[in-house]
């Protein structure tokens, strides 16, 4: 240390020496000797950084670094961690965790786990168990949280409808049957955020489409779009908010709601996308939640078909397709929306093919095992993770390079969910 520095030091130490040795003076000999040596350690602290101390002990992860993976065999979940790529802890008892989703509180901080049950679970990611449960349905397949964060919704099977609740404490706020025809209840799907306390959500029963607005928690005011097409069965909102898409299982098409418009009304699109084709069997419903939206253009998985659809989102017409192993489920694009990522049904769901969007072709097939359920990107895209439920394992894939990074071992994982979700719109 030079001259100055331990000058500057003994400058900022003086005042307390002087207090210590004044109440020395005053005090026993025992006494004096003990401040005598705490004045000679504020001495040496002098010389540290003045937030030395906090630097003890491991730092606490932030929220923004965190995730949950479902494992769907054994009803838990994993907190993992997405730089370092690694689990932190499991937290059990989550009861059918088969087709579970997650929505995450704004600040990160809380996972809210829907479970096929019709079990609502609030978990602490920080504390790492649960804070609140519910059991609020028969058979349920998931949910979304308020832009404001302060209500979760859960869209329902048994019974058909959508409840919302406190998400503070999972108190009841309202329940909204989806009643269509007296004494007829429909299955609930395709369930979204809007700006403001708004929900919107499509009827698989009843070829309608609803918007729940809970602005006033104790009569919701409810828009009703009927006709929208046959058999909604799943939807997303584009990243701006502005149009809610739902996707039809009874039959070749898509139906389109601009929410920006003064007076909104269905638009249906890419009506008769298979036609003169026989379409294939069905193995396992498509996933329009992926947010595949690439800058200009949407990509969606073609019912039945070994294809994946591209459209125009400013005319909402189709102009392009690209053959892909088999029937999409999950089409995702990348943060940047450079590539698209697509898994499959069985038979080939073993697989995942990555689309470059600028050229249209597939760039890469990779196999990361047996039975791939779901896919997440990394908040900037620079990797994605991928479960393989059968075997037993998430792996993490350089996006630019398409070579595995790390794998962790998970008890037959499926949905994969990270905190950035908390920031966007749909998700």
């Amino acid at each position: 240390m030079t001259p100055l520095a331990r000058t500057a030091s003994a400058r900022l130490a003086a005042p307390s020496i002087r207090c210590l040795l004044r109440r020395a003076h005053d005090g026993s000999a025992r006494l004096g000797r003990a401040l005598a040596a705490a004045a000679a350690t504020l001495l040496v602290a002098g010389c540290a950084a003045p937030d030395a101390r906090l630097a003890s002990g491991p730092a606490p992860d932030g929220t923004g670094d965190l995730g949950v993976v479902i494992e769907r065999g054994s009803g838990s979940v994993s907190i993992v961690n997405t730089s370092r790529m690694q689990a932190l802890g499991r937290i059990e008892g989550l009861g059918d965790l088969s087709h579970a989703s997650v929505v995450f509180s704004r600040d990160g901080g809380h996972a809210y786990v829907f479970g096929r049950d019709g079990a609502l679970t609030k978990v602490s990611l920080v504390q790492q168990r649960i804070e609140a449960r519910v059991q609020q349905a028969g058979n349920s397949i998931g949910g979304a949280i308020s832009a404001d964060g302060t209500l979760v919704a859960a869209q329902n099977y048994t019974p058909g409808g959508v409840k919302v609740f406190d998400a503070r404490t999972l108190e009841l706020v309202a329940d909204i049957p989806a009643e269509f025809e007296p004494g007829k209840l429909s299955r609930v799907v395709g369930l979204a955020d809007l700006p403001g306390q708004r929900f919107i959500y499509s009827l698989f029963d009843a070829d309608q489409i609803w918007i729940a607005d809970l602005s006033d928690r104790k009569q919701p005011r409810l828009t009703k779009f009927t006709g929208v097409g046959r058999q909604p069965y799943d939807a997303l909102v584009t990243p701006n908010g502005r149009h809610y898409i739902a996707g039809l299982f009874g039959e070749d098409g898509l139906a389109m709601i601009d929410l920006w418009a003064p007076q909104p009304q269905v638009r249906r699109i890419l009506g008769g996308y298979g036609r003169g084709q026989e379409p294939l069997p069905v193995f396992k419903m498509p996933h329009l939640r992926g947010w595949a939206v690439a800058g200009r253009h949407a990509w969606l998985p073609a019912i039945g078909r070994h294809e994946v659809l591209i459209v125009d989102t400013e005319t909402w017409a189709e102009v392009g397709r690209v053959p892909v192993a088999g029937q999409p489920v999950f089409v995702m694009a990348r943060p940047d929306g450079r590539q698209v990522w697509v898994n499959f049904a069985v038979p080939d769901y073993d697989r995942v093919q990555v689309i470059d969007t600028q050229s249209r072709q597939v760039v890469s097939t990779l196999t990361p095992g047996a039975a791939v359920l779901h896919m997440e990107f990394t908040p900037r895209g620079d990797a994605v993770w991928i479960s393989s439920r059968d075997a037993n394992r998430v792996s993490v894939i350089d996006t630019a390079s398409f070579a595995t990074l790390g794998t962790l071992e998970m008890p037959a994982p499926s949905g994969i969910f990270f905190t950035s979700r908390a920031a966007r719109m749909g998700f």
